[in-house]
Parts: C-alpha cells; structure tokens; sequence
C-alpha cells in the first residue's frame, strides 16, 4: 500500500467520525420531560355530541403533545354544575373546560354577545372571523379580566343556525309566544321576556324533565341531535326552525391561566393549532350528524318540523334592538363589542352577500319534491 494511499484512508475515517458527530449534535434527543395533565369538565352530558366535540378536542391535543401534555374531560356535575364552570376554572379546581360564553351572562351580559341575537347579519363562522381578525378576542379577554377571571379563552367551532324551539303545538304568530313558560340561556333572555315570554335559564340537563313534568310549556336547546337525545321528540312533536335568538353562537375552550402560562411555548402552539383543527372537524361532523337525526326525528318519531314565521323572526329582531339599546346605555363594555361588531358586520356582510350564490336555488333544482 503507498504513503498516499494510507493517508487518504486516514483522513476519510475521520471525516466520516466527524460526519456522525456532526449529525448527533444537529439532532437532540427527544424530550423525556414530565406530563402535564390538565382536568377539564364540560357543560354538557356525557351523552350529547357536545360533550363528543370536546372529547374531540382534547383527543387532538393529546395525540399532537405525545407524552408531554394530556387532557382529560369530564361530563357537566362531575365537579361543579354546567354554570358554574367559569369560576371552577378561574380559581384552579379545574383545569379547563368546554362550554359557550353565553352562560357567563350573569358575569357581565356583554360577554352575551358571542353567541346571542343576530350579530348584525353575520353567520356563527363570521363571527369567529370578527373574534380572531377584527378585535373581538381582545375584547372578551378585556372583560375577562376586568372581572378578575384568571382564564384563558378560546372561541371555535361555529354552530349553525339554531330552531327557535320545541313546542307542544306550533306557532305562527309573536303573540302566540306571548305567557310561555320557555326555556334559553344569555341575551335570548332578555329578548324573549321583551316579547311577553316567561323565561326559565334551565341547564340543559334539566330542560326536557321540566317540559315533560309542564313546568315550562316550551324550550329551545341547539341542535337535532343534542335535541333528540336530550330526549325532545318524547316530550314533543313540533319543533319551528330557524331564529335569531342564537344564529351565531360558537364553542368556549377554557384553560386556568395559571396552568396555561406555565406551559412551554411550543405547547401553547399545540393548543392553538388543535383549536383550529377542532373547529373545521365540529363544523363537518355536525353537518353529517345533525342531518341524520333531522331526518330520524321524522321519520322514527313522529316529529314536525315547521319554518319560523317571518313575523316573528321579524318581532325578534325588533325585541333584540330595544334590549340591546338599552343595555348598551347601561353597559360601556356591552356598547364597545356591539360597535365592533357592527363594523366588522357591515363591511364583511355585504362581501358575502354579494358573493355567495344562492345554494338553496341549485338544491331546489335537483331535489325539488322529492323530500
């Protein structure tokens, strides 16, 4: 073997050393630190599909933190009661949990807003569009704090349109509403008692034993499936879709923000991310979930389902701006997120009405009859 050829093999056994060494230093180890496990209760039953979008949330987490953070949720009453998680969250007994920020009404009326009335024309994904791009996140953490709430909040998972509710015999007219012992949560309160209703606040869990026992005469929830394994269609067998009492409400993720800041920043990116992944996965399951059950609902069970009359869509909207204009003169904070809103509402409201084509039109022209 010469000289040259023993050097040359020589210098390529250390480059190659040199070369692993290199690539142990451009890959660390992976990290062995500890869990973080997080307790978290919902507002709602073990058995409704709310509860599953939650579940859904925290399954998220879970799969993108690995080992590093877990989430585990609980059904509503398993720590506290439904209305009483906010502050469960605030002071630590809890580590989070899931429900809408329209049951905080008590708290400051102008955190409402987020889910009750008509929003000004927006529909529940607009708003989302107003809470992350046009100010409103910066306004709930405003009156979060201003409460001295120590929670960190996260809006997501737009809910379509709500039914004005299930009745015992439908409704065509506002005066017809008129001395119904009903059931809705937030605003909607104020707007149905300005219309002549009698309104009980009750948590979902209580509304169809209520209804059967005729403790309330009529009561609204959210959905055809939380309806109906509530037990709605037992109860009764006229439901009227569509309302502006809740057209744009969306989901509440909330973590104590003690427990929250503590976490690494690479984590809080997992939540933000799982948040966004969670919203788009609610939307597509409840399409697929919530027309299943419609359709059960009427073909298994008996239950009608009638259109909302304008005219009383029409008296909502009149009882939303007395309530809304009087609370605004009273509330600075309420008359703040209305402004905002407003604003976002005019600009981005008009883009989408004279963008969107009407979908019903193409529908009618395939299905037309054939329901």
């Amino acid at each position: 073997m010469s000289q040259s050829t023993s050097q040359r093999r020589r210098f390529l056994k250390r480059a190659g050393a040199g070369a692993v060494g290199a690539g142990a230093t451009a890959f660390p180890a992976i990290s062995t630190a500890q869990t973080t496990s997080l307790r978290f209760q919902s507002t709602w039953p073990a058995k409704d599909i709310f509860h599953e979008y939650a579940n859904d949330f925290a399954k998220k987490i879970n799969d993108m933190a690995g080992n590093r953070l877990k989430i585990e949720v609980l059904p509503a009453g398993a720590v506290v009661p439904a209305f009483q998680l906010l502050d469960a969250v605030s002071k630590g007994t809890l580590d989070g949990g899931h429900g809408v920020v329209a049951y905080w009404y008590g708290k400051n009326p102008a955190v409402a807003l987020w889910g009750s009335g008509p929003a000004f024309g927006m529909d529940p994904n607009m708003v989302l569009s107003w809470h992350y791009y046009g100010g409103g996140k910066q306004l709930l953490d405003e009156i979060y704090k201003s409460l001295n709430l120590e929670v960190q909040s996260f809006l997501y998972g737009p809910m379509p349109t709500q039914p004005l509710g299930w009745f015992k015999k439908p409704v065509a007219r506002a005066a017809d509403l008129k001395g119904l012992k009903f059931r809705t949560v937030g605003l909607a309160v104020d707007v149905f008692t300005e219309m002549g209703v009698a309104v009980n606040p009750l948590p979902g869990g209580e509304i169809v034993p209520a209804l059967d026992r005729g403790l309330i005469d009529a009561a609204e929830f959210n959905n055809a499936s939380s309806d109906r394994v509530l037990g709605f269609p037992d109860v009764a067998k006229n439901c009227m879709l569509q309302s502006f009492h809740q057209s744009g409400e969306q989901f509440e993720i909330l973590f104590n923000k003690g427990k929250y800041d503590a976490l690494p920043t690479e984590l809080k990116s997992v939540i933000d991310y799982a948040v966004q992944a969670a919203s788009a996965d609610m939307s597509w399951k409840a399409i697929d979930r919530y027309s299943k059950d419609y359709f059960e609902m009427q073909q298994k069970q008996g239950v009608k389902f009638y259109k909302t009359p304008d005219a009383i869509l029409r008296a909502q909207l009149a009882a939303w701006d007395k309530v809304t204009s009087k609370k605004s003169a009273e509330n600075a904070s309420f008359k703040k997120v209305m402004d905002s809103m407003k604003a976002y509402a005019q600009r981005c409201g008009r883009w989408q009405n004279d963008t969107m084509v009407d979908f019903k039109m193409a529908y009618n022209h395939y299905f037309s009859g054939k329901r």
